[in-house]
């Protein structure tokens, strides 16, 4: 197993839909057992492959909620519903309980509305298809990955005046661009 460097805003695998992980080979394994070593080491609570430069449909998530087991997977080829946001929902954003931050935008956070409530239907490692509902933090954990798959990273979703915030942090530090990663354990990013 290996860490491997986290792609930053700008690499093009993130900015593409991922292409279906068809079968599973024991390249697709080794890469998981990767990911998961990685996304332990940001420290995390997902990565999507494109944010480790493979532009493939699967994430890993490793979340514990504050009173319940940990839950702690791969998604492979998934098909995630949410429910819809609900008039109340479009209040004002609370920093405190929306706020996220992305192993691909390290080092900052900021608060987006997420759907409540989701439904995930995957593949495992062993190729079995499951299905899990997820509310809460956990939702919100699966929906940033998905993203990811789609090549839509979180700050690409923000209102103002997040969204200007956070175009400013990445002229700031060169980000926006191909090349750019961070290698968990060697560089000092957290996200």
């Amino acid at each position: 197993m290996a860490i491997l460097p986290i792609r930053i805003y700008g690499e093009p695998v993130l900015h593409e839909p991922a292409t279906p992980v068809g079968d599973i080979t024991d390249e697709i394994r080794a890469l998981v057992d990767d990911m998961f070593e990685t996304m332990d080491a940001a420290p995390g609570v997902g990565l999507a492959a494109p944010q480790v430069g493979v532009g493939k449909r699967l994430f890993t998530y490793g979340y514990r909620d504050d009173d319940g087991p940990e839950r702690r997977g791969v998604a492979i080829d998934p098909v995630l519903w949410q429910a819809p946001l609900v008039p109340e929902a479009l209040d004002e954003l609370d920093d405190e309980h929306e706020s996220e931050g992305c192993l691909s935008f390290p080092g900052e956070r900021y608060p987006l509305r997420r759907a409540e409530s989701v439904r995930m239907r995957a593949r495992d490692l062993d190729g079995e298809p499951f299905e899990l509902e997820a509310s809460g933090w956990f939702a919100r954990v699966l929906q940033h990955e998905y993203d990811h798959l789609d090549g839509v990273i979180y700050v690409d979703r923000l209102l103002h005046p997040w969204y200007k915030d956070a175009f400013k942090v990445m002229r700031k530090r060169s980000w926006g661009g191909p090349g750019m990663s961070w290698l968990p354990g060697r560089d000092n990013l957290e996200g």
